[in-house]
């Protein structure tokens, strides 16, 4: 949609046929000319310079309308956006799309005790939040920069249908939210990197061709899975590394007891635990959670030596393990949006 705008615009002018007379006797005539300015709507450019529509991300979004017919993206240049941002529930349909992931970097170095706000200070720590649906980003850096100091959220989402594409996530503890009973997202060639639980919540996630940095000894994943959900966190093609110092890391362990992980065509580094998974003293979650892996590869896939517990899948049980039935939603083929 463009929004046009009539400017009325004065322009003096002289008659350059007469400078021989004095500036006294030289007429000037007032012309009025109406212009049409044309506004794209559905474009904004963030430059931190200055050369776009806005220097700040949360700007452009708070220009968006609400509940639009059609996708807004906001073209981000390279730069780094000390900034907080949220992605407002009636902000639908929101593409956040950066000139390059290793350039374009929104950062914020809120955490647990910073906050201080209570029990639940971790769910304020995030530096960008997505709560509007059919949210899309791609090659941009989210970080919180607050180092190690517990929990500090970078990405939060809470929302359906969400794709997250080319983008690196930087944390430590608690890098990557993922909320919403029944919600779906869709991480896509990603670099994710944290310490404890940097992957968790109860939405239900295929990550697809993703890098999982581990950068001290502890927890990849920490899914609440709710009872009811088929799918929890599905991980497709992924690469699991880590620090050269880590030698000890569980693929997950249960927020909640119905939590439900599965490693699909993973490779994973020998910083990754014979054991594999932990039921982070809930002795009930070994018979209500469901951790399984399926043709994984690499010196930390050890399916002899996992908790007994744990599933290694058939052939058959992983073939039900497709985008199509993990992201299924009344908006059919969501997942497949390019901008």
């Amino acid at each position: 949609m463009q929004r046009i705008i009539n400017v009325m615009v004065c322009i003096f002018v002289s008659n350059i046929n007469i400078l021989a007379q004095s500036s006294s006797e030289i007429p000037n005539m007032i012309t009025v000319v109406k212009v049409e300015v044309k506004i794209n709507e559905n474009y904004f450019v963030v430059d931190a310079k200055g050369s776009g529509n806005f220097t700040k991300i949360q700007d452009a979004i708070n220009a968006a309308r609400s509940y639009p017919d059609q996708r807004i993206i906001i073209y981000i240049k390279n730069g780094k956006y000390y900034e907080k941002v949220k992605i407002h529930a009636w902000n639908t349909k929101i593409s956040l799309i950066g000139e390059s992931k290793e350039n374009t970097i929104i950062t914020f170095e809120d955490h647990f005790k910073k906050v201080n706000v209570g029990r639940n200070s971790t769910f304020h720590t995030y530096t960008v939040l997505v709560e509007g649906n059919d949210f899309m980003a791609q090659n941009l850096t989210i970080e919180n920069s607050s180092g190690e100091v517990g929990q500090a959220v970078a990405l939060h989402v809470n929302a359906n249908r969400v794709k997250i594409e080319n983008c690196n996530l930087l944390g430590n503890q608690d890098t990557l939210y993922t909320s919403g009973e029944g919600t779906k997202n869709y991480f896509k060639d990603c670099y994710i990197e944290g310490t404890t639980d940097f992957i968790f919540g109860d939405a239900t996630v295929l990550f697809e061709n993703c890098t999982l940095h581990s950068k001290k000894d502890s927890y990849i994943t920490a899914a609440s899975t709710p009872q009811d959900s088929t799918f929890g966190y599905v991980f497709k093609n992924c690469k699991l590394t880590a620090d050269a110092s880590v030698k000890e890391v569980y693929l997950g362990r249960p927020w909640r007891i119905y939590a439900k992980t599965v490693f699909i065509n993973c490779t994973m580094d020998a910083h990754i635990l014979p054991q594999g998974w932990h039921n982070w003293s809930k002795p009930v979650a070994e018979k209500t959670s469901f951790y399984a892996e399926y043709n994984c590869s690499g010196s930390g896939f050890q399916p002899q030596n996992r908790v007994p517990w744990s599933h290694q899948l058939t052939k058959k049980e992983a073939k039900k393990y497709t985008i199509e039935t993990i992201l299924s939603d009344k908006i059919k083929n969501w997942y497949l949006t390019v901008k």
